[in-house]
C-alpha cells in the first residue's frame, strides 16, 4: 500500500474538499493517505464522515501558503503543508506528495526539499490532454518553465516519453516538439535546436507538430516550453468548456432538441467526461527527486482522489528510475552534473531564501541556487 501525503490546506476548496477526496481514494485505491495541515481544521472536516473505515492519518502543520504567495515569500516559512509534505517524502515516510495549491510554490519547495533527479536541470508539468480516443497525449512543460535551451526541452521529451510508456502503457511514444509548421525551416532556434537534438536521440521523434496535432492523435508526446504549453492548456480548457456549450445551446432550441438530448444523455456525459479536468486529477512534476503531483487549484472531491490516483500510478511504475536510467546514456541531452544537492549547496541556498524577503527570486538568482550556469 502506497503513502500518498496531500497538502490538505492547498486550493481553493480545502481543506473540505481535500479531506473528502482523500476519503474517497483511501476507500476506492487502496492507498494510505496522510493529510498534511492544520490538524484542528482537518480532524473537524474528518468527523463530519461516517466511522473510520479508511486509511488516513493527520500530520500537523500549522502554516497555510496562500494561492498568490510568492515562492520566495513561502520559503521563508519553515512549518507551510506543503513543505512538510515534502520532508514526509524526503525522510520516506510518504511515498509521494500531492497538492492544489499555490503550484510556484510547490515547484520552488520541492526543489530545495527533494532535489532534481540525476541529469535532469529543470523539473517540468506534464499534462494528459483529453481530446483525443485511446490514450494520451501528454503535453510537457506546461507550465513549469518559461525560458528555456534546447537540452531542457530534449530532457522533458525524455520524461514525457518515459511516462507515456510506463504509466500510459504506450509503446514507443511518437515524440513531437510544437512548432508552427511541419518544414524543417519553420519554428525558432529554440525548436529547431531541440528537433536536431531529438532526432539524433533513442527516441522515436517525429519531428514538427502543429497545434492542430494537439488533438489530432498523431503524436503521444508533445514537447514544449512551459509558456507555449501554458497557452494551450487555457485554450484547450476554454474550446472544451464551449464545445459543452455548443452542445446544450444546440438541444435547448425546441422540444425536438430536448428530446434528443433525453435520447443522447449518456454519450453527451462521456464526451463531457473526456473533457473534464477532475477525471485526470493532476499534473505530474517530473524531475524533483520524488514523486510530486499538483492539482488545479479549484479541486473538487473527485479531482484530489484521481490526482492521489496518479501519484500512486507514478509510484506504483517507478516513474523516476526509468527516468534517470533513460537519460543517462544520452550524452548529448543529460546534464553532466549530477544534480543532487550538496550540504554546501543547501546552505548556499538557505542563505539565498534568507535575504530574498517578499521579492520574487529573479532568474539570476534562480540559476545562482539551481546550479545552472552558461556552458
Amino acid at each position: 500500500m502506497n503513502r500518498i501525503a496531500v497538502d490538505a490546506m492547498g486550493g481553493d476548496l480545502a481543506p473540505s474538499s481535500v479531506v473528502e477526496g482523500a476519503i474517497l481514494a483511501s476507500r476506492e485505491l487502496n492507498v494510505e493517505v496522510v493529510l498534511v495541515g492544520q490538524q484542528d481544521a482537518v480532524e473537524r472536516e474528518l468527523a463530519r464522515y461516517p466511522a473510520p473505515n479508511h486509511a488516513i492519518r493527520v500530520v500537523h502543520a500549522s502554516q497555510a501558503v496562500g494561492m498568490h504567495e510568492s515562492p520566495s515569500g513561502s520559503m521563508k516559512r519553515k512549518d507551510t503543508s506543503i513543505k512538510v509534505a515534502f520532508e514526509l517524502v524526503k525522510r520516506g515516510e510518504a511515498d509521494a506528495m500531492v497538492s492544489a495549491g499555490n503550484s510556484g510554490a510547490v515547484m520552488a519547495t520541492g526543489m530545495f526539499v527533494l532535489g532534481k533527479l540525476p541529469y535532469i536541470e529543470r523539473p517540468a508539468i506534464l499534462v494528459v490532454l483529453p481530446l483525443v480516443q485511446g490514450k494520451g497525449p501528454v503535453l510537457i512543460d506546461g507550465g513549469a518553465n518559461t525560458e528555456c535551451k534546447p537540452r531542457h526541452l530534449a530532457q522533458f521529451a525524455v520524461m514525457g516519453s518515459v511516462y507515456a510508456e510506463n504509466v500510459l502503457d504506450i509503446p514507443r511514444p511518437r515524440v513531437g516538439v510544437l512548432s508552427n509548421g511541419e518544414e524543417e525551416g519553420k519554428g525558432t532556434e529554440l525548436t529547431r535546436a531541440t528537433s536536431e537534438l531529438l532526432q539524433s536521440s533513442p527516441l522515436h521523434c517525429i519531428g514538427y507538430v502543429e497545434g492542430r496535432d494537439v488533438t489530432a492523435g498523431r503524436v503521444d508526446v508533445i514537447v514544449c516550453d512551459g509558456f507555449t504549453g501554458n497557452v494551450v492548456l487555457k485554450v484547450v480548457e476554454g474550446v472544451a468548456g464551449w464545445v459543452v456549450n455548443v452542445f446544450k445551446d444546440a438541444f435547448l432550441q425546441n422540444g425536438l432538441g430536448r428530446i434528443g438530448l433525453l435520447l443522447n444523455r449518456k454519450s453527451l456525459r462521456r464526451v463531457a467526461g473526456r473533457m473534464d479536468y477532475a477525471e485526470f486529477g493532476g499534473a505530474p512534476l517530473l524531475g524533483l527527486d520524488g514523486v510530486t503531483i499538483i492539482a488545479h487549484g479549484g479541486s473538487s472531491p473527485k479531482a484530489i482522489k484521481n490526482a492521489i490516483r496518479v501519484a500512486d500510478e507514478a509510484v506504483s511504475h517507478d516513474v523516476n528510475r526509468h527516468i534517470v536510467e533513460h537519460i543517462e546514456g544520452m550524452d548529448s541531452i543529460r546534464n553532466g552534473r549530477n544534480q543532487r544537492f550538496s550540504s554546501r549547496m543547501w546552505r548556499q541556498i538557505r542563505s539565498k531564501i534568507d535575504t530574498l524577503g517578499e521579492r520574487p527570486i529573479t532568474e539570476k538568482e534562480e540559476k545562482e541556487v539551481s546550479g545552472d550556469r552558461k556552458e
